[in-house]
């Protein structure tokens, strides 16, 4: 490995020259008018898979943007890797809120700053210089390697899921590699093992036939908002409890080694309430703030539709009121079955003042990957040589339905080697990422596949 690791740090102002180019592409999959873009950006993926040495690279058609797909299967006898990972990007509304142009790259002390740095590009692009590296040293790839860059992630990944039930013999592989996630801070090695899944739900109350004068008709019939405010107040008990029945009846248990992991991230609830200037948090009693965000099931209410909200006043008695509630379920929570309980719940809580209407948007299904997974074990040994720090196991809050799907249909684990910080403001104005976790991660891909060679 000594030839890949100098041949890697000897290259890495090449590396991010590519990058920037690669960050100049307006690869926004959402604006129509940026379709064209994402043909360019799709081109350019390949480009830097042949590059790299991949025998066989395509792109593939999809109803809406390209797939780019590349593999080199020549190590007969050795696991597969499938490398995930997708070039579009967010809009980068508000524009005036950017310091420099999101599409020109700008480099200040150790940050690249441009839409998409993070989230995914700079990401992305670790892994295929990984394997590059290998091949520019006269070496080949210790293991098989698959590519697979999408180009809807920011809207669904309707086309992945499509080719992924569709594709399973050419996807097939002995792990999944994915670089978006984010560590756990800076320059601490973090593989992430879990995801919580989404049940996400639409409340609507209708009272009177019509919108209502509050002086005519107030305190004669029942106030949509009023009485969604007291459903909403009816989901949690004083302890912070969700208060649905049968909620937590398949609630997976946290193992004695991932409670010692949870306790040895040493966690500071004031660092994280002083961060985001409240004087105290909140949660579910009996809980750590790391298991509320990570292991534990939530109920939160997104947002709320009713009445005059312009500027002035207005006396007026809506005709209806409605909210959106999102819940982050853990393993082995089903969402569907979840959604039949909470519409149930609130149905039987609503007053015969009111019509209620309960409406499942959409779900996702959590994912939990075991640490003593071989993969898992080949990924923290080779972030922790990378990065020269024992590596630290995390799960994350949120969801990323696609990492499920690739669970679900190639029957093989996800490995989340996360190489940003929370702190990059993915999705918002000022998007950047650490250009020294740039050049780690790759030295940390190229590990990866070494030690998961030996298995």
């Amino acid at each position: 490995m000594d030839q890949v690791v100098n041949y890697i740090k000897s290259n890495n102002n090449n590396y991010i020259e590519e990058l920037k180019e690669y960050l100049r592409i307006p690869s926004v999959s959402t604006l129509s008018e940026h379709k064209p873009d994402m043909q360019k950006c799709a081109k350019f993926v390949a480009g830097k898979l042949r590059d790299a040495g991949l025998s066989k690279v395509k792109i593939i058609k999809t109803e809406k943007h390209p797939l780019v797909y590349g593999e080199w299967m020549g190590a007969p006898g050795k696991p597969t890797v499938l490398i995930y990972g997708h070039y579009d990007v967010q809009p980068v509304d508000p524009i005036e809120l950017w310091t420099n142009p999101p599409f020109e790259p700008t480099i200040v002390g150790e940050e690249i700053y441009a839409r998409g740095a993070n989230d995914n590009k700079g990401q992305n692009l670790v892994h295929i210089k990984s394997v590059e590296a290998f091949f520019k040293t006269g070496k080949k790839p210790p293991v098989n390697v698959k590519f697979l860059i999408e180009g809807e992630e920011e809207v669904g990944s309707e086309s992945l899921e499509k080719f992924l039930k569709t594709e399973k013999k050419l996807l097939a592989c002995d792990a999944v590699l994915i670089s978006d996630t984010s560590l756990y801070k800076k320059g601490v090695p973090t593989i992430n093992y879990g995801l919580r899944g989404l049940c996400y739900m639409e409340v609507e109350v209708t009272g009177p036939n019509r919108d209502l004068h509050s002086g005519s008709f107030g305190g004669s019939v029942a106030n949509p908002i009023n009485e969604l405010a007291k459903i909403i107040a009816k989901f949690h008990d004083k302890n912070g409890k969700i208060t649905i029945p049968n909620f937590y009846a398949d609630v997976k248990k946290l193992t004695k080694k991932e409670k010692e992991n949870i306790k040895n991230l040493k966690f500071s609830d004031k660092a994280f309430a002083k961060e985001l200037k409240v004087k105290e948090l909140q949660g579910e009693k009996n809980y750590s703030t790391l298991e509320r965000l990570w292991v534990r099931p939530t109920l939160d209410c997104n947002g709320i539709i009713g009445g005059f909200t312009g500027e002035g006043a207005k006396t007026v008695l809506p005709s209806k009121a409605s909210a959106k509630i999102s819940m982050r379920l853990v393993p082995d929570q089903d969402p569907k079955k979840i959604a039949k309980e909470f519409e149930k719940y609130v149905k039987s809580i609503t007053p015969k003042s009111v019509a209620i209407k309960v409406t499942a948007m959409h779900g996702g299904l959590p994912v939990v990957i075991p640490l003593e997974s071989k993969a898992m074990q080949a990924a923290a040994k080779a972030t922790s040589k990378a990065f020269g720090k024992k590596t630290v196991f995390t799960r994350e809050g949120g969801s990323i339905p696609i990492v499920v799907e690739f669970v679900k249909q190639l029957n093989a684990p996800a490995i989340l080697m996360g190489l940003g910080l929370d702190t990059d403001d993915i999705h918002s104005p000022n998007e950047h990422f650490n250009l020294k976790s740039f050049e780690l991660g790759i030295l940390s891909s190229a590990y990866f596949l070494d030690e998961f060679s030996k298995i």
